[in-house]
């Protein structure tokens, strides 16, 4: 089967539809399958050119048995709503462009950023090929619920083409229960939408003995040291964190953040004006990295803003940190507050409730017998969510989409012959 993948994201960045696509991919190449990715030159999170790396029409590699085809996108910061549509609507163009000439037999385009659907879709028309649209999030209702923009014009026909790929892809593929039932409230027909959930490559993220020479390193000696490793977005509310974060008296407590994002400048100056002692905030690191961080924490901090928006999302953060068994203190409602109590793999607060997370805090530092259970949950998790069970999953539905299209195609050509 030849797949061809649009993403924005791919690696070298590290973020979690970078790794979710390219963890896929590997898997279907185990399988013999030729894919093609076609994304855009590395530059998430700041908007900044990754080192040997040039913006250009097209650049060509390998990757681990991938084509990857990088074509030219405009580059801007994450800073402003409207230059990043800019962004978007860029590669949505030379990714279509250069779909063109890729030869294949299914097409998948990633979403939130729903210009690299449309570049899929458009692809799809022009190659008479199948398309699936993998929607990671609900855009632009995320952007509403992190009020990146007020209700306008745009935002309404925004609404108007998400509706439109929808009903367009040939199949859905949603990363929560909740995106499925979110889309067949609006009318998209639910026997087309298949549920891929994210998830972590077992072998990638094992439990092992912490690494002193890096705490060491990190001046963290005997510190119960709460660990958040990702993008600083205004999804996150780490504002809401520092805010409570003043409040926590213990000093073993101590709080690891790693990463950017379009609040980290923000952020730095919070944790200065507040003249927080117990916080350490370090810069992006590479994907492989990630494990040997998330090796020397105790807790993994997963927070977003309270909405209902985000009552539906799944944090791909929650999957790699159970894998090392590292409790969760997650502040989501919703189907991952769900997951967390299912299995036992850590102690939910309401998002913004401040009283709730020094409570919850304090329990996963005090209560060394149930931080234990925790930690036998976040195992068992791990284990019912391995990304090479997804990818297979995943790998069933573009099969199935394929066979069902040359069947098509057979029988209008026997109609046509007859």
């Amino acid at each position: 089967m030849k797949i061809l993948f649009l993403t924005d994201n791919f690696p070298p960045e590290s973020n979690a539809p970078a790794t979710r696509t390219y963890e896929h991919c590997i898997e279907w190449v185990k399988k013999g399958a030729e894919v093609t990715v076609i994304t855009c030159a590395p530059n998430f999170p700041k908007g900044e050119l990754f080192p040997g790396y040039k913006n250009k029409w097209k650049q060509e590699e390998m990757m681990d048995g991938i084509r990857v085809i990088r074509v030219w996108s405009y580059i801007t910061p994450n800073r402003g709503l409207l230059l990043r549509i800019v962004d978007y609507m860029s590669f949505c163009i030379t990714a279509f462009l250069a779909s063109l000439s890729v030869k294949t037999d299914v097409i998948v385009a990633t979403s939130p950023q729903l210009f690299t659907a449309l570049a899929g879709y458009l692809a799809s028309v022009f190659k008479r090929t199948p398309w699936v649209m993998e929607v990671r999030d609900l855009w632009p209702e995320s952007i509403k619920a992190v009020e990146a923009m007020k209700e306008s014009v745009v935002l309404k026909i925004l609404d108007r083409v998400v509706l439109f790929l929808y009903r367009k892809a040939d199949r859905i593929v949603v990363v929560t229960d909740g995106f499925k039932e979110r889309m067949t409230s609006c009318g998209i027909d639910g026997d087309k939408i298949r549920i891929v959930k994210n998830g972590v490559h077992l072998y990638k993220f094992e439990k092992r003995p912490k690494d002193n020479t890096l705490i060491e390193k990190l001046a963290l000696q005997g510190k119960f040291i709460i660990g958040y490793i990702g993008t600083h977005g205004m999804a996150h509310n780490l504002s809401f964190i520092l805010d409570a974060v003043k409040e926590v008296k213990n000093k073993e407590i101590h709080f690891l953040f790693i990463g950017e994002g379009a609040m980290k400048t923000r952020l730095l100056k919070k944790v200065e004006s507040l003249g927080l002692k117990n916080v350490s905030m370090l810069n992006a690191i590479p994907k492989d990295l990630v494990p040997q961080f998330i090796n020397i924490i105790d807790v993994a901090l997963i927070p977003l803003r309270k909405s209902n928006t985000f009552k539906k999302v799944l944090p791909s953060k929650i999957f790699e940190n159970a894998a090392m068994e590292k409790p969760i203190l997650l502040g989501v409602e919703g189907e991952a507050k769900e997951v967390i109590e299912k299995y036992q793999a850590g102690l939910c607060f309401e998002p913004e409730n401040q009283a709730e997370f020094l409570m919850q805090l304090e329990r996963l530092h005090a209560d060394k017998k149930h931080y234990q259970r925790l930690q036998k949950g976040c195992a068992e998790l791990a284990v019912d969510f391995d990304r090479k069970l997804l990818a297979d999953k995943m790998y069933t539905v573009l099969g199935e989409l394929v066979h069902s299209s040359e069947k098509t195609k057979i029988n209008v050509e026997v109609k046509v012959d007859g």
